[in-house]
Protein backbone atom coordinates (compact mmCIF):
# COMPACT_ATOMS: atom_id res chain seq x y z
CA UNK A 1 0.00 0.00 0.00
CA UNK A 2 1.21 3.38 -1.18
CA UNK A 3 1.81 6.03 1.95
CA UNK A 4 0.28 9.27 1.26
CA UNK A 5 1.00 12.40 2.72
CA UNK A 6 -1.64 13.25 5.12
CA UNK A 7 -1.60 17.11 4.28
CA UNK A 8 -2.61 16.43 0.42
CA UNK A 9 -5.35 13.92 1.11
CA UNK A 10 -7.15 15.93 3.56
CA UNK A 11 -7.08 19.10 1.33
CA UNK A 12 -8.09 16.66 -1.82
CA UNK A 13 -11.72 17.30 -0.77
CA UNK A 14 -13.92 19.77 0.34
CA UNK A 15 -15.99 17.85 2.96
CA UNK A 16 -14.66 14.65 4.19
CA UNK A 17 -16.46 15.14 7.28
CA UNK A 18 -15.24 13.55 10.26
CA UNK A 19 -12.15 12.44 10.69
CA UNK A 20 -10.21 10.22 12.96
CA UNK A 21 -6.04 9.49 12.67
CA UNK A 22 -4.20 7.49 14.50
CA UNK A 23 0.06 6.75 14.35
CA UNK A 24 3.38 6.89 15.81
CA UNK A 25 5.77 9.87 15.75
CA UNK A 26 8.61 10.60 13.42
CA UNK A 27 10.80 9.09 16.17
CA UNK A 28 8.77 6.05 17.40
CA UNK A 29 8.49 7.83 20.83
CA UNK A 30 4.80 8.97 20.98
CA UNK A 31 1.23 7.58 20.13
CA UNK A 32 -0.78 10.13 17.93
CA UNK A 33 -4.13 10.56 17.28
CA UNK A 34 -6.27 13.64 15.96
CA UNK A 35 -10.02 13.97 15.86
CA UNK A 36 -12.14 16.88 13.56
CA UNK A 37 -15.30 17.47 12.70
CA UNK A 38 -16.76 19.82 9.79
CA UNK A 39 -19.81 20.66 9.47
CA UNK A 40 -22.61 21.89 6.38
CA UNK A 41 -25.12 22.93 8.21
CA UNK A 42 -25.62 25.90 10.60
CA UNK A 43 -26.33 23.16 13.37
CA UNK A 44 -23.09 21.32 12.67
CA UNK A 45 -21.21 24.04 12.59
CA UNK A 46 -22.66 25.77 15.67
CA UNK A 47 -20.35 23.73 17.53
CA UNK A 48 -17.30 23.99 19.87
CA UNK A 49 -14.44 21.07 21.44
CA UNK A 50 -14.10 21.07 25.39
CA UNK A 51 -11.92 19.66 27.50
CA UNK A 52 -13.62 17.25 30.02
CA UNK A 53 -11.69 14.94 32.54
CA UNK A 54 -8.74 13.26 29.90
CA UNK A 55 -10.86 13.61 27.42
CA UNK A 56 -13.24 16.20 25.40
CA UNK A 57 -16.71 16.76 24.42
CA UNK A 58 -18.45 18.88 22.38
CA UNK A 59 -20.42 21.81 22.88
CA UNK A 60 -22.59 23.87 21.78
CA UNK A 61 -21.07 27.66 20.55
CA UNK A 62 -24.16 29.25 20.94
CA UNK A 63 -26.39 27.47 22.91
CA UNK A 64 -29.85 29.45 21.52
CA UNK A 65 -29.04 28.48 18.67
CA UNK A 66 -28.91 24.55 18.98
CA UNK A 67 -31.58 22.96 17.18
CA UNK A 68 -30.84 19.15 17.36
CA UNK A 69 -28.04 17.93 20.04
CA UNK A 70 -28.75 14.16 19.29
CA UNK A 71 -26.14 13.24 16.98
CA UNK A 72 -24.05 16.60 17.45
CA UNK A 73 -23.65 16.70 21.03
CA UNK A 74 -21.26 13.55 22.71
CA UNK A 75 -17.66 13.11 24.06
CA UNK A 76 -15.59 12.04 20.96
CA UNK A 77 -12.73 10.95 23.52
CA UNK A 78 -12.58 9.42 26.54
CA UNK A 79 -10.02 7.55 28.52
CA UNK A 80 -9.89 4.12 30.39
CA UNK A 81 -6.71 3.45 31.90
CA UNK A 82 -4.01 3.02 29.66
CA UNK A 83 -7.23 2.89 26.81
CA UNK A 84 -7.41 6.19 24.30
CA UNK A 85 -10.75 5.92 22.87
CA UNK A 86 -11.85 8.72 19.53
CA UNK A 87 -15.19 8.32 17.93
CA UNK A 88 -17.31 10.55 16.02
CA UNK A 89 -20.42 9.97 18.42
CA UNK A 90 -21.76 8.60 21.13
CA UNK A 91 -20.32 5.21 20.83
CA UNK A 92 -17.54 6.65 23.26
CA UNK A 93 -19.45 6.03 25.74
CA UNK A 94 -20.41 2.22 24.58
CA UNK A 95 -16.95 1.50 23.99
CA UNK A 96 -15.94 2.56 27.21
CA UNK A 97 -18.51 0.91 29.29
CA UNK A 98 -17.77 -2.05 27.37
CA UNK A 99 -14.79 -2.34 27.81
CA UNK A 100 -14.64 -1.29 31.45
CA UNK A 101 -16.63 -5.01 31.57
CA UNK A 102 -13.84 -6.91 30.23
CA UNK A 103 -15.52 -6.95 26.43
CA UNK A 104 -13.27 -6.09 23.68
CA UNK A 105 -13.43 -3.01 21.61
CA UNK A 106 -15.03 -4.98 18.58
CA UNK A 107 -17.66 -7.03 21.03
CA UNK A 108 -18.63 -3.25 22.78
CA UNK A 109 -19.46 -2.18 18.86
CA UNK A 110 -21.93 -4.77 18.14
CA UNK A 111 -24.79 -3.20 19.59
CA UNK A 112 -24.24 0.05 17.35
CA UNK A 113 -24.92 1.10 13.95
CA UNK A 114 -24.50 3.37 11.46
CA UNK A 115 -25.96 6.95 12.54
CA UNK A 116 -30.27 7.09 11.70
CA UNK A 117 -29.89 9.92 9.51
CA UNK A 118 -31.14 9.34 5.77
CA UNK A 119 -30.22 9.27 3.51
CA UNK A 120 -26.47 9.83 4.36
CA UNK A 121 -26.18 7.22 6.76
CA UNK A 122 -23.58 8.23 8.19
CA UNK A 123 -21.22 5.69 9.20
CA UNK A 124 -19.89 5.60 12.97
CA UNK A 125 -16.05 5.91 12.92
CA UNK A 126 -14.09 4.81 15.81
CA UNK A 127 -10.34 4.06 17.05
CA UNK A 128 -9.04 3.45 20.47
CA UNK A 129 -5.02 3.42 20.98
CA UNK A 130 -3.15 1.20 23.76
CA UNK A 131 -0.22 2.25 24.88
CA UNK A 132 1.33 -0.26 28.38
CA UNK A 133 4.80 -1.33 29.80
CA UNK A 134 6.20 0.87 26.47
CA UNK A 135 4.74 -0.67 23.61
CA UNK A 136 1.44 0.73 21.64
CA UNK A 137 -0.50 -0.82 19.32
CA UNK A 138 -4.32 0.66 18.18
CA UNK A 139 -7.31 -0.66 16.08
CA UNK A 140 -9.77 1.12 13.93
CA UNK A 141 -13.86 0.26 13.56
CA UNK A 142 -16.45 1.64 10.68
CA UNK A 143 -19.82 0.98 10.89
CA UNK A 144 -21.29 1.18 7.67
CA UNK A 145 -25.29 0.82 5.79
CA UNK A 146 -24.79 -1.89 3.34
CA UNK A 147 -24.47 0.89 -0.25
CA UNK A 148 -26.72 3.12 1.00
CA UNK A 149 -29.43 0.29 2.30
CA UNK A 150 -30.39 0.71 6.14
CA UNK A 151 -31.17 -2.54 6.46
CA UNK A 152 -28.19 -4.00 6.61
CA UNK A 153 -25.19 -3.06 8.47
CA UNK A 154 -21.75 -3.85 7.46
CA UNK A 155 -19.05 -3.94 10.43
CA UNK A 156 -15.16 -3.60 10.13
CA UNK A 157 -12.41 -3.77 11.97
CA UNK A 158 -8.82 -2.88 11.49
CA UNK A 159 -6.10 -3.66 13.93
CA UNK A 160 -2.31 -2.75 14.13
CA UNK A 161 -0.57 -4.40 17.08
CA UNK A 162 2.69 -2.98 16.01
CA UNK A 163 2.73 0.60 15.30
CA UNK A 164 5.79 1.76 13.59
CA UNK A 165 7.41 4.99 13.66
CA UNK A 166 6.56 7.44 11.56
CA UNK A 167 3.28 5.72 10.20
CA UNK A 168 -0.70 6.05 10.63
CA UNK A 169 -4.20 5.46 9.31
CA UNK A 170 -6.65 7.84 8.84
CA UNK A 171 -10.72 7.27 8.79
CA UNK A 172 -12.92 9.53 7.71
CA UNK A 173 -16.97 9.14 7.27
CA UNK A 174 -17.44 10.43 3.82
CA UNK A 175 -15.67 10.17 0.53
CA UNK A 176 -16.30 13.76 -0.18
CA UNK A 177 -19.32 16.38 -1.17
CA UNK A 178 -22.10 14.67 -2.48
CA UNK A 179 -26.40 14.57 -1.68
CA UNK A 180 -26.20 11.98 -0.36
CA UNK A 181 -23.12 11.93 1.13
CA UNK A 182 -21.04 9.15 -0.03
CA UNK A 183 -19.64 6.74 2.76
CA UNK A 184 -15.94 6.34 3.07
CA UNK A 185 -14.47 3.16 1.84
CA UNK A 186 -11.71 0.55 1.70
CA UNK A 187 -9.48 -0.05 4.65
CA UNK A 188 -7.98 3.41 6.80
CA UNK A 189 -5.70 5.47 4.35
CA UNK A 190 -1.59 4.37 5.02
CA UNK A 191 -0.34 8.22 6.10
CA UNK A 192 2.94 9.19 7.00
CA UNK A 193 3.34 11.44 10.58
CA UNK A 194 6.39 13.24 9.61
CA UNK A 195 6.95 15.01 13.28
CA UNK A 196 7.29 14.16 16.73
CA UNK A 197 5.66 17.90 17.16
CA UNK A 198 2.25 18.39 18.35
CA UNK A 199 2.01 21.87 17.35
CA UNK A 200 3.20 20.85 13.68
CA UNK A 201 1.17 17.97 13.29
CA UNK A 202 -1.86 20.33 14.70
CA UNK A 203 -1.34 22.74 12.18
CA UNK A 204 -0.61 20.64 9.32
CA UNK A 205 -4.34 19.21 9.93
CA UNK A 206 -6.23 22.34 10.76
CA UNK A 207 -4.91 24.52 7.69
CA UNK A 208 -5.65 21.40 5.51
CA UNK A 209 -9.17 21.25 6.38
CA UNK A 210 -11.36 23.49 3.74
CA UNK A 211 -12.15 26.76 5.55
CA UNK A 212 -15.45 26.75 5.09
CA UNK A 213 -16.45 23.32 6.75
CA UNK A 214 -14.11 22.76 9.17
CA UNK A 215 -15.37 23.35 12.92
CA UNK A 216 -12.68 22.03 15.54
CA UNK A 217 -9.78 19.70 16.14
CA UNK A 218 -8.54 17.42 18.85
CA UNK A 219 -5.19 16.42 18.19
CA UNK A 220 -2.97 14.46 21.22
CA UNK A 221 0.76 12.94 21.55
CA UNK A 222 0.92 10.15 24.38
CA UNK A 223 4.33 9.65 25.31
CA UNK A 224 5.01 5.67 24.61
CA UNK A 225 7.77 5.23 27.87
CA UNK A 226 5.11 7.02 30.12
CA UNK A 227 1.77 7.48 29.15
CA UNK A 228 2.36 10.93 29.72
CA UNK A 229 0.49 13.27 26.98
CA UNK A 230 0.22 16.77 25.53
CA UNK A 231 -2.85 17.81 23.79
CA UNK A 232 -4.33 20.74 21.78
CA UNK A 233 -7.87 21.61 20.80
CA UNK A 234 -8.03 24.29 17.80
CA UNK A 235 -12.08 25.55 17.44
CA UNK A 236 -13.05 27.85 14.31
CA UNK A 237 -15.83 29.57 17.10
CA UNK A 238 -13.84 31.47 19.38
CA UNK A 239 -15.87 32.43 22.33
Amino acid sequence: MKKLDLAKDLSSTTYPGRGIVIGRSKDGSKAVTAYFIMGRSSNSRNRIFVAEGEGIRTEAFDPSKLEDPSLIIYAPVRVLGNKTIVTNGDQTDTIYEGMDKQMTFEQSLRSREFEPDAPNYTPRISGILHVEGGEFSYAMSILKSDNGDPSSCCRYTFAYNQALAGEGRFIHTYMGDGNPLPSFEGEPTFVGIDTDDIDELTDLIWSNLNEDNKVSLFVRMINIADGSYETRIVNKNVR
